[in-house]
């Protein structure tokens, strides 16, 4: 059994090549159909995402079928091959087996920690399984890597701390509010990053959220995704009386809140804390309104420290969990091996219980009529010491040993074990 990958993705070809090799939709079902109809692929899974196109396979031949697989991909989606074979990379063997568990693991991302990888894996070794492209292989592998990938999240802190402006935010928020589901926001302009931002707000569970632009018929759209309440440009100060959090980013080249603006905006809140997010360049709120107090601001600046503090954390924990990997690895590799020797290990069962039973009926024979208690006894007799002779190769078969293959071999050498014996 030899463990393939093939593929492609963020850091190997560029959008629109991902684009063209992608396998989403109703390609799924033909694309995966053909791949294990392929001569030497014996199960095979297609992980198709925004950022990668990564095919896995038990590869009878790994050379050969390399190959296969490339034509087939090439051919698939009409793609010149030798312009695919720049972007594409190829593992066998432990580097496969490594490249799945990192893959799994957010190890491989584009943001190192993100969760969302894992569900794409579960889903398409699911599917694969569910049509039964799957065996051996793939579903032991396809499991640990799941397994891998709940231990790394277990014994490390990679998926800890915000890596994105927008979500640095969010994470802000949670320091300077104890319970954020109680909190209301405030979306002041129609920023990218901002929006973004508003997302994480609502999807940590934010009360609720108003929105205020410049074009109102934007206001009204963006309130309308977010489930929230549209508020009138000049009437956002007055808004801002009854919000707990404001992430501004309006485009306007100017400061659009100073601190006397907010100065009244305190008074009326009786001086409850608010919570300034300002994701403009150029910035749109005055930085003297961060001296009043119970007033907390944070610019871009502000909040590129905490991502390239927080990036930082994650490389740190980045490296444990790619000892995870290696330790992981070796044990699969154990289960492997072992799973080599067990046409050997059953070959040799049904050759010795053969002997056994042969010379047992001969022994029988000899005796002429004997009672049932004598027979039962002959019978244990040859019983044990068949098992006590399979013990020591059986054992050193389904152990660890480096050398399994030369070990496999001599097995079946001493035992006079022919190949279509052991395959059947």
């Amino acid at each position: 059994m030899n463990p393939l990958v093939i593929g492609l993705n963020h850091k190997t070809a560029d959008v629109e090549v991902r684009e063209k090799v992608a396998f989403g939709g109703d390609k799924l079902a033909p694309a995966t159909d053909r791949l294990v109809s392929l001569p030497g692929v014996h199960e095979g899974v297609i992980l198709s995402t925004c950022n990668r196109v990564e095919i896995y396979v038990n590869a009878e031949n790994p050379a050969s079928v390399e190959n296969e697989i490339k034509n087939f991909v090439s051919d698939f989606h009409s793609v010149d091959r030798a312009s695919l074979d720049r972007s594409l990379f190829v593992h066998c063997g432990d580097e496969a087996i490594r490249h799945v568990f990192r893959v799994a693991s957010s190890l491989d991302s584009m943001v190192v920690g993100e969760p969302q990888i894992l569900g794409q894996l579960k889903d398409a070794y699911e599917y694969a399984r569910e049509n039964r492209k799957t065996g051996t292989l793939m579903n032991r592998m396809m499991n640990k890597a799941i397994s891998v990938a709940k231990r790394v999240r277990n014994e490390t802190r990679i998926a800890e701390n915000a890596v994105s402006i927008s979500f640095a935010a969010v994470e802000l928020a949670r320091k300077i509010f104890d319970d954020i589901t109680t909190k209301s926001a405030m979306l002041l302009g129609a920023g990218e990053m901002a929006e973004l931002a508003a997302r994480h707000l609502i999807n940590a569970g934010v009360k609720s959220m108003c929105v205020s632009n410049r074009t109102y018929s934007r206001c009204v759209e963006l309130a309308n995704e977010f489930n929230g309440r549209p508020v009138k440009f000049e009437e956002f100060l007055t808004e801002m009386e009854h919000v707990d959090i404001v992430i501004c980013s309006t485009g306007a080249p100017t400061f659009v809140v100073m601190k006397d603006h907010v100065k009244g905006v305190m008074k009326a809140r009786r001086n409850r804390p608010i919570f300034f997010i300002d994701i403009s360049v150029p910035r749109n709120l005055d930085p003297a309104i961060n001296d009043l107090d119970n007033v907390y601001l944070y610019d871009v600046d502000d909040l590129q420290g905490v991502v390239d503090t927080n990036v930082e954390q994650r490389k740190i924990e980045a490296e444990k969990a790619e000892a995870i990997v290696t330790e992981e690895i070796g044990n699969f590799r154990k289960w492997l091996a072992s799973l080599d020797a067990v046409p050997t290990v059953v070959a040799l069962r049904e050759r010795a219980d053969a002997i056994r039973e042969d010379e047992t009926a001969k022994a029988l024979n000899k005796l002429g009529i004997c009672d049932e208690r004598t027979e039962k006894i002959i019978r244990s007799l040859a019983h044990n010491i068949v098992n006590k002779m399979l013990h020591p190769p059986t054992a050193a078969l389904r152990g660890e040993a480096a050398d399994k293959e030369i070990l496999v071999d001599l097995v079946r050498r001493i035992y006079k074990l022919d190949s279509e014996e052991v395959e059947r």
